[in-house]
């Protein structure tokens, strides 16, 4: 799937002179924790989301910062967080440097970008520069949920043995020659060694996405078992 599956549009967008109350209207009306920043011709220039507007003088929650921390901190970082507390304007609180994404990205990177960066949501952007989407780690949620149970197939124990072995080969961690499988009436039996726990919960992990496979034995003994 890519981004263009399943991202929200069209986009709840503020413009660049919104002020910083407007903001807090339209999040709490709209019921989002973010909303992208556009110019007077719809181009994308920033994002303001609620941890814009966690300390702000209005509610009393400004930082405070005590003589060390000052100086800890810094001119520029207490500065900083000055305009955060005080302006008026949402171009002066948004994050200008906003991480996008195509339309054609697919979920697997929208997930990187979400993780690496530690982000909550990333605008999707066309060709021409066009805000046209935006995707949230809810959306990637929302596809988890919503995913249909792939059909119960009654396949040969021979056959199953031969996809079980086939995936695992796939995978160089799996060491398959530490690994012996045996399969009776979909009843799949491990044996031998895996190198971490992990390894060992991987393993099990493919042979029960096989089709065919009821029941998953796991006899494999890892690097915890052994006491040095």
């Amino acid at each position: 799937m890519q981004a263009h599956d399943v991202m929200v549009s069209p986009v709840i967008t503020v413009g660049q002179t919104a002020t910083v109350r407007d903001v807090a209207r339209i999040l709490l009306e709209k019921r989002i924790s973010a909303a992208p920043v556009i110019d007077n011709v719809g181009k994308l220039v920033g994002i303001v989301t609620e941890s814009d507007l966690m300390h702000r003088i209005e509610a009393g929650t400004e930082r405070p910062y005590s003589w060390w921390v000052h100086f800890l901190a810094g001119d520029a970082t207490i500065a900083a967080d000055y305009v955060k507390s005080h302006a008026a304007k949402v171009e002066d609180i948004m994050t200008s440097d906003v991480i996008t994404a195509a339309p054609e990205t697919p979920l697997h990177e929208i997930a990187a970008l979400l993780e690496e960066h530690q982000i909550k949501r990333v605008p999707i952007v066309s060709k021409a520069g066009d805000l046209v989407g935006i995707v949230s780690r809810a959306n990637l949620i929302q596809v988890v949920a919503s995913a249909r149970p792939k059909l119960e197939m009654t396949l040969p124990d021979s056959e199953i043995r031969q996809k079980l072995l086939g995936e695992l080969k796939k995978h160089s961690w799996t060491h398959t020659h530490n690994l012996s499988v045996t399969v009776a009436n979909g009843i799949v039996d491990l044996w031998g060694y895996a190198e971490s726990g992990d390894q060992r919960k991987a393993i099990r992990v493919i042979a029960e996405a096989i089709p065919g496979v009821t029941v998953v034995n796991d006899h494999l003994a890892d690097s915890s078992t052994f006491v040095y």
